[in-house]
């Protein structure tokens, strides 16, 4: 008899060693899984041209299970904000209008009164303010907590979350790159600004020669170059 409950006392041991060394190893994979899934992730978006049909083919796809998934989704959300904010700035940076506002072309075209000029400087800067506003609210640890809070996970895949989150925002922080793009396209807009009030101030006092922006008196000519020359410190 005792021999029989001996027998299965280790094989009810056996079970539920099985049952947890399997949970260990479905646990690994899923894990495994995700670190490649979150690394190919950050790696097209280090890239020089950012892909964003890859980035996005990634981001509406789920490779995990259970629990983990959950966890995918919650990072995969985050990583699409930051992905969507990220476009926005691009596609402002490599708007054309952006180094055309002082051109010859659209000086011609949208003077003496700039109204669309204006409104263009106007709205960009609005735009590049927002963008920056979402950049650091990204980062913060509130609102990346934000995207799994209420998921009724175990603190186990909260940590885990964490892990993977927060190791990309550490390295974006630390990286200064688009602050700095963002603060020189607002300074650019600004002093570009400046000239467009000042043609407008002035606007019966110049007209274009041949191609040639030329003023009534000299006076005025050293004012906008002047302006022009702000441009490029």
């Amino acid at each position: 008899m005792k021999k029989k409950i001996l027998i299965t006392i280790v094989v009810i041991i056996a079970i539920i060693l099985a049952i947890g060394v399997g949970k260990l190893v479905q646990d690994i994979n899923e894990e495994k899984k995700l670190t490649e899934e979150f690394e190919e992730i950050s790696k097209l978006i280090e890239e020089d041209e950012i892909k964003f049909d890859e980035i996005n083919e990634i981001l509406n796809r789920t490779v995990a299970k259970k629990d983990y998934a959950i966890v995918e989704k919650a990072v995969k959300t985050w990583y699409s904000d930051f992905v969507n904010n990220a476009k926005e700035m691009l596609d402002i940076l490599n708007d054309e209008k952006l180094v055309k506002i002082l051109s010859a072309e659209n000086i011609k075209t949208d003077g003496p009164e700039f109204n669309s000029t204006k409104e263009y400087i106007s709205n960009t800067k609005q735009k590049l303010e927002s963008c920056k506003v979402t950049y650091y609210e990204l980062a913060k640890e509130e609102k990346i907590m934000s995207y799994i809070n209420d998921k009724n996970l175990d603190e186990y895949y909260i940590d885990y979350y964490k892990k993977e989150i927060f190791a990309d925002v550490e390295q974006e922080q630390k990286d200064k790159t688009v602050e700095n793009s963002l603060n020189e396209i607002i300074d650019l807009l600004e002093k570009s600004e400046k000239i467009i009030d000042f043609l407008i101030e002035n606007k019966e006092k110049w007209q274009f020669e041949n191609e040639t922006l030329m003023f009534d008196t000299q006076a005025l000519a050293n004012k906008y170059n002047e302006l022009l020359e702000e441009i490029s410190k």
